[in-house]
């Protein structure tokens, strides 16, 4: 059975990069899949995320401080602080990772970016992919929601030689400090933006 897709849940997206030519296009993307995803998790009725549209040079320092891998990558969560907070968290995205991979996989940009803000929100809601069952469990609600938003499995491989190429995964959820509760306006400080105007 297919929900309606609304959701009682609050998205914030910031546009923290000029690399984001079409930032109407890519807000609507990230919203449309969020809102899917959040549907399909009754349990974030009353919440609120900020979603980041950065870039590879954000995104690599973000990496570097809070994961201690130094180089970018496509999506990093930051989930909110304790599990009775009205914050999820923050979900960074990576303009020309995502781009590099959209086109090396053939697939059109506005789905890789749906993919990547839907395999974000999974993180922050508890989701993993650490061991092989929590990634077939992640997978299959991914795939689940991305059906629903007529986006084609992005797991299935398409021909032959990208049987041969190994799947990219989005990165996994940042560790963020227990006491961190990140926000909206946090997101803007750590990435050295001001603070949004209310």
């Amino acid at each position: 059975m297919i929900r309606p897709a609304q959701s009682a849940i609050e998205i914030d997206v910031i546009v923290a990069s000029a690399r984001w030519k079409e930032p109407k296009r890519a807000e609507a993307a990230v919203r449309r899949a969020v809102n899917r995803a959040a549907a399909a998790a009754l349990s974030t009725s009353g919440t609120e995320l900020a979603i980041v549209l950065a870039d590879d040079s954000a995104m690599r320092l973000l990496n570097r401080d809070w994961r201690d891998v130094d180089a970018a990558t496509n999506v990093l969560s930051f989930p909110g602080a304790g599990t009775r907070g009205r914050h999820l968290g923050d979900i960074v995205l990576a303009f020309e990772t995502i781009a590099r991979e959209a086109r090396a996989e053939k697939k059109p940009f506005a789905h890789h970016l749906a993919h990547l803000a839907v395999h974000g929100f999974l993180h922050l809601i508890g989701y993993d992919h650490e061991r092989d069952n929590d990634a077939e469990a992640m997978e299959r609600t991914e795939r689940e929601i991305l059906r629903q938003l007529a986006i084609p499995d992005p797991y299935r491989p398409r021909s032959r030689t990208a049987k041969s190429r190994a799947r990219s995964k989005p990165a996994s959820r940042a560790k963020a400090p227990k006491a961190a509760k990140l926000g909206a306006g946090r997101s803007r400080k750590r990435l050295g933006m001001p603070p949004s105007k209310p």
